[in-house]
């Protein structure tokens, strides 16, 4: 087995006195969508915010790319998209990608590139604060391309997106994996896990199952993606 992507090792987070990641492992491999899943609460954005080194940890190990989590060599290899959009209202699409390509010393003529990546030639022009929720979606993920990053790490990039939104984004992932980043996706829509390469599935900040969606299937005899998750619930409810 190569090198892992990220490599999170007996994990233990503290916030307000209660301990959110309570000794968590997790291994993901390069050139892979993995999914991070579970229910609001569950532990995934602490555990995004320890991985891109922006979270205190308790103890435990954190490996990305192969350098300790928060190293300031990732700083290039590493993207990293919060819930909320990443882009000035008050600037056009164009505008805020060369505001951040001056930032990340990014060639001018990546702007054009990526923004053709996320489809929005026709929206270049315009302020951001007059895009729709898909279209901001999608200038915020240009931002984390400019710097040509070899993981993203996307914190509920879909949530508040229509089906079709959310689907054109899965498939601009997809299109990043194949060209050979790494991403983690976070979400807490099951149906958004058929579309991974792997699942890890986080509850009350443990890891309920690291499998394929056809393994989590399989395993539990489940018609769908959520009831094979709430499958699992059950089980290790009943300790089985």
């Amino acid at each position: 087995m190569g090198a892992a992507a990220i490599e999170v090792s007996e994990l233990v987070v503290v916030r307000g006195g209660r301990r959110v990641l309570p000794g968590l492992s997790l291994r993901v491999e390069p050139g892979t969508v993995t999914g991070l899943l579970g229910p609001s609460g569950s532990g995934k954005t602490t555990l995004i915010r320890s991985i891109v080194g922006v979270q205190i940890v308790r103890s435990g190990a954190l490996r990305v790319l192969g350098q300790p989590a928060g190293s300031a060599s990732l700083r290039s290899r590493v993207a990293y998209t919060t819930q909320a959009p990443s882009v000035y209202g008050d600037l056009s699409v164009r505008e805020n990608l060369r505001y951040f390509a001056r930032i990340l010393g990014a060639p001018a003529e990546r702007v054009r590139e990526v923004v053709e990546s996320v489809r929005l030639c026709d929206h270049a022009d315009s302020l951001a604060r007059n895009l729709s929720g898909g279209q901001l979606a999608r200038a915020s993920l240009a931002t984390a391309l400019l710097g040509e990053p070899e993981l993203l790490v996307l914190d509920e990039p879909t949530v508040g997106l229509d089906p079709v939104l959310r689907m054109e984004l899965w498939a601009m992932f997809r299109e990043l994996a194949e060209r050979g980043a790494t991403l983690l996706v976070s979400s807490h829509v099951m149906e958004e896990a058929s579309h991974c390469d792997l699942l890890l599935l986080l509850r009350e900040g443990r890891i309920v199952a690291s499998e394929t969606p056809e393994q989590l299937l399989a395993e539990t005899g489940a018609a769908d993606l959520e009831a094979a998750f709430l499958e699992l619930i059950r089980r290790r409810g009943a300790g089985e």
